[in-house]
C-alpha cells in the first residue's frame, strides 16, 4: 500500500469513526459498543482503554449484550478500570441472558477456573455446552476437554473426541492440537502417530505455541515422521518466540547436545534462562546442572543450588536429588547431612532409585538420621529393584554381613553379580572375592581371574592386586609373570605398598621382567616408605648386600628395626642378631632377647633356636633349660637342623630333661639328614653310623 493509499484509508476510518461518535453521542446503543471496540483497537481514534469503558457502560446499560460481554472482558482483565473478577461475571451473565456466545462461553472458564466465583465444574460444562451447540469453536474444544477429564461430564475419551472435532472444523487450532494430542496417545481414537503430527502441523500453522512445541519433539525424536533435527529446531523457535517455555528449554537441549545446531554450550545456558525464568521446571535444572559443572558459564556452586532449589521446590525429581547430594557435600551450601536426608527422601518417594540408594545410605551409616540398618536394606531394596547398582552393592554387603537382614550368602552373591554386571567396580572386586572363596556361588578361579579382570581394567587397585597373585600362582589362569608384573606394576603405580614390595621381588628374581637390582631395590623403597614391613625388610637387605644401592650397615639396621616395629618376624630375629652380636648396634642381650621372643612367637624357627641357645647359657636372660628346651623342640619340629642337632644334645646330656639316648639318636639322624656334620659325627660317636 502506497503512503496515499494509507493515507485515504485513515481519513475514510476517521470520517465512519466521526459518524459513529454522533450516532453514540445520540443514544444509538450498537454505536456505542463499536465506538468503545474503536477505542479499545485504536481504530481510526487514539486507542484508549478507558474511554472504550466508558461507551461500553452506555450501551451495556441499554442492554446491548455484546457491549455487557465486553465490559465484562474489561472488569476481567483490569483494561480502562480496576480488575474486578466478580463485576466480570455480573456482565457476562447478563451478556449470556442477552444470547451472547462469547459471554456464554467466559462464563464457562469463569467456572472452570474459579474467576470471580467458587469453582464448580459442572457448571462450567453447562455454560460450555450452551456456547458449543451455538457453534462456538472454543466452547466445543473446552467442552470436549471437560468429557476428557471428567469434569462437569462423565469422563468420555469418545465424546472429547467428538467436540474436539467439531471445533476443529470451525478452525479452532487449541481442537487441532487436541486431537493431535488424543491421537498420540491413543484416547478416544486408534493410537496413530501420523494423523498426530497432521493435526499438530495444521495447529501449527494456525499460531498455536503448544502444537508447534509438540511437532518439535515429533521431528527431534522421529515420532510419526522422519527424524529431522533442522526442523525440530525450527519449531521449537517458533513456539519460542511466542514464549513458550517447553520450547525455550527444548532449543536450550539442542545446543547443549548439538542437535540441529553447532554444540555451544553458552547458548544453551541463555535458552535455559529465558525458560527458567518463566518458571519452567526442567529448565531450572538444567541451568543448575550447567553451573554445577560450569557448562557454558563459569563454575558456581552457590548459582547451581539456587537453581536447583527453584526446581526441588517444584517437586522435580532430579533437582531434589541434586539439592540432597549438594547438602551431603557442601557444595554451594554448609553441609548438613539432616537436610540432605530430607531432599533425599522427597525424591526417593517419587521413585528416584539413586534417591533411594542415598537415603538407604543415610540409614546406614547414622548421617542425618538415626543410624537404622532395617531401614537402610528397605531403601536399598527400592533402589536395587530398579538396577541401581550402588544400592545392589550395598544390599549385598547388607547381606554379607547380616545388617538389617538376615545373613544370606546366596542373595549377597546374586546382588553382587548384578551391581558388577553394570560396571559397578568395587562390585567386580566383590564378586571375583566371591567366586575365589566360594562364597555364595560355586568356587570358580575362572571367574574370579575373569570379575579381577574387569575391576582392574577400570583401575581397582585390589583387584590389580588380586589379578597378579592368579597370573603368579596360576590359578584360574595359565600362569604368566610378565602379566603378573604388568598387574603388579599398575597397582604401584596407585601406590599400592604391597604391590611396589611385590614388583621389587620381581626385579630382583627377574621374573617376567628383566632382572633389575637397581629397579627392585627403588620399588623396595616405594614400599618401604609407606610403611610395607616387606619393604622394610627387603630395603634393610639391599643395604645389607648392596643390591641397587651402597652397602650401609647403619641403613641396613634402620630399615630391619622399621620392619620389625612393623612385625616382621625376620626382622626381629636379625635385628635380635645385631643386639646379640653387638653389630651395627650396641651389644644387649636383653633386647636381643626380646626380639627373639617376639620373632620366635610368630613361629620364626631361626628366632626360636636363637632364644633356646639364649636360654641355655643365660644370655641376656636367666639361664632356663626347661625353656631352652621349649624353644629348641618347637623349631626342631619345625625342621630346624640347628635345633633339631641342639635337641639331640639336651637328650644326649639330660640338659632340661631326662637323659635318653635313644631319642638324642633320633634328633642326630633329623639334623644329620639336612647335612649338619656336628649331627653326623655325633651318631658316629653313639655308634649309629
Amino acid at each position: 500500500m502506497s503512503d496515499k493509499q494509507r493515507e485515504h484509508a485513515a481519513k475514510l476510518s476517521e470520517d465512519r469513526t466521526k459518524k459513529l461518535r454522533q450516532m453514540a453521542e445520540a443514544g444509538d446503543a450498537e454505536a456505542q459498543d463499536r465506538l468503545g471496540d474503536c477505542y479499545k483497537r485504536g481504530y481510526g481514534i487514539e486507542k484508549d482503554w478507558t474511554k472504550a469503558v466508558e461507551w461500553y457502560k452506555k450501551s451495556a446499560a441499554q442492554g446491548n449484550a455484546a457491549a455487557q460481554r465486553s465490559l465484562g472482558y474489561c472488569y476481567d482483565y483490569g483494561e480502562g478500570i480496576e480488575q474486578d473478577k466478580e463485576k466480570a461475571v455480573y456482565w457476562y451473565e447478563k451478556a449470556a441472558k442477552g444470547g451472547d456466545v462469547d459471554a456464554i462461553r467466559n462464563l464457562g472458564n469463569c467456572y472452570y477456573f474459579a474467576t470471580g466465583v467458587e469453582q464448580d465444574f459442572d457448571k462450567a460444562a453447562y455454560w460450555y455446552r450452551k456456547a458449543a451447540e451455538e457453534g462456538h469453536p472454543d466452547a466445543e474444544n473446552s467442552l470436549g476437554l471437560c468429557y476428557q477429564l471428567g469434569r462437569g461430564v462423565p469422563q468420555d475419551s469418545l465424546k472429547a473426541v467428538e467436540w474436539y472435532r467439531k471445533a476443529a472444523d470451525h478452525g479452532d487450532a487449541v481442537a487441532l492440537f487436541n486431537l493431535g494430542i488424543c491421537y498420540s496417545d491413543g484416547k478416544g481414537v486408534e493410537q496413530n502417530d501420523e494423523t498426530a503430527v497432521e493435526y499438530f502441523r495444521k495447529a501449527a500453522i494456525e499460531g498455536w505455541a503448544n502444537a508447534q512445541y509438540n511437532l518439535g519433539v515429533c521431528y527431534e525424536t522421529g515420532q510419526g515422521i522422519e527424524q529431522d533435527y533442522e526442523q525440530a529446531l525450527y519449531w521449537y523457535k517458533e513456539a519460542a518466540a511466542q514464549k513458550n517455555a517447553l520450547a525455550q528449554n527444548a532449543i536450550g537441549n539442542c545446543y547443549a547436545e548439538g542437535r540441529g545446531v553447532p554444540k555451544d554450550e553458552a547458548r544453551a545456558v541463555k535458552w535455559y534462562r529465558k525458560a527458567a525464568d518463566q518458571g519452567d521446571v526442567d529448565a531450572q535444572y538444567n541451568l543448575g546442572f550447567h553451573y554445577e559443572n560450569g557448562l557454558g558459564v563459569e563454575q558456581d556452586d552457590g548459582k547451581a543450588v539456587e537453581w536447583y532449589r527453584r526446581a526441588a521446590d517444584q517437586g522435580h525429581c532430579d533437582a531434589q536429588y541434586s539439592m540432597g547430594f549438594a547438602c551431603e557435600h557442601g557444595r554451594g551450601v554448609k553441609r548438613d547431612f539432616a537436610k540432605a536426608a530430607e531432599w533425599y527422601r522427597k525424591a526417593a518417594d517419587q521413585g528416584d532409585a539413586d534417591s533411594q540408594y542415598s537415603l538407604g545410605w543415610c540409614h546406614e551409616m547414622g548421617k542425618g538420621l538415626e543410624q537404622d540398618y532395617a531401614q537402610a536394606v528397605e531403601w536399598y531394596g527400592k533402589a536395587a529393584e530398579q538396577g541401581q547398582k550402588d544400592a545392589l552393592y550395598h544390599l549385598s554387603k547388607c547381606y554379607e554381613k547380616g545388617l538389617g537382614v538376615e545373613q544370606d550368602y546366596d542373595k549377597m552373591a546374586e546382588c553382587m553379580e548384578k551391581s558388577a554386571l553394570q560396571g559397578h567396580s568395587a562390585a567386580q572386586f566383590g564378586i571375583a572375592t566371591y567366586y575365589e572363596r566360594g562364597m555364595g556361588v560355586e568356587q570358580d578361579y575362572a571367574k574370579a581371574a575373569e570379575w579381577y579382570g574387569q575391576a582392574a581394567d577400570q583401575g581397582d587397585v585390589d583387584a590389580q592386586y588380586n589379578l597378579a597373585v592368579l597370573y603368579k600362582n596360576g590359578t584360574g589362569v595359565e600362569q604368566d609373570f610378565a602379566q603378573a608384573a604388568v598387574w603388579y606394576e599398575k597397582a604401584a603405580e596407585q601406590e599400592d605398598a604391597q604391590a611396589q614390595y611385590m614388583l621389587g621381588l620381581f626385579y630382583e628374581r627377574g621374573a617376567g621382567v628383566e632382572q633389575d637390582n637397581d629397579k627392585a631395590a627403588e620399588w623396595y623403597r616405594k614400599s618401604a616408605e609407606q610403611g610395607n614391613a616387606d619393604g622394610q625388610y627387603n630395603l634393610g637387605r639391599c643395604y645389607s648386600v648392596g643390591m641397587g644401592t651402597e652397602q650401609d650397615s647403619e641403613q641396613m639396621a634402620a630399615w630391619y628395626l622399621k620392619a620389625a616395629e612393623n612385625g616382621h618376624s625376620e626382622a626381629q630375629n636379625l635385628i635380635g642378631r645385631c643386639y646379640f652380636n653387638g653389630e651395627v648396634l650396641e651389644k644387649d642381650g636383653g633386647k636381643a632377647v626380646e626380639w627373639f621372643l617376639k620373632s620366635a612367637k610368630q613361629g620364626n624357627t631361626q628366632a626360636q633356636t636363637n632364644l633356646g641357645l639364649c636360654y641355655a647359657y643365660g644370655l641376656g636372660v636367666e639361664k632356663d633349660e626347661g625353656q631352652a628346651v621349649k624353644w629348641y623342640t618347637k623349631a626342631a619340629e619345625a625342621g630346624d637342623m640347628a635345633a633339631q642337632y641342639n635337641m639331640g644334645v639336651f637328650c644326649e646330656m639330660g640338659f632340661g630333661m631326662r637323659k635318653s639316648v635313644n631319642k638324642a639318636t633320633q634328633w642326630y639322624r633329623k639334623a644329620a639328614a639336612q647335612g649338619h656334620e656336628k649331627a653326623g659325627a655325633a651318631l658316629m660317636r653313639l655308634g649309629d653310623l
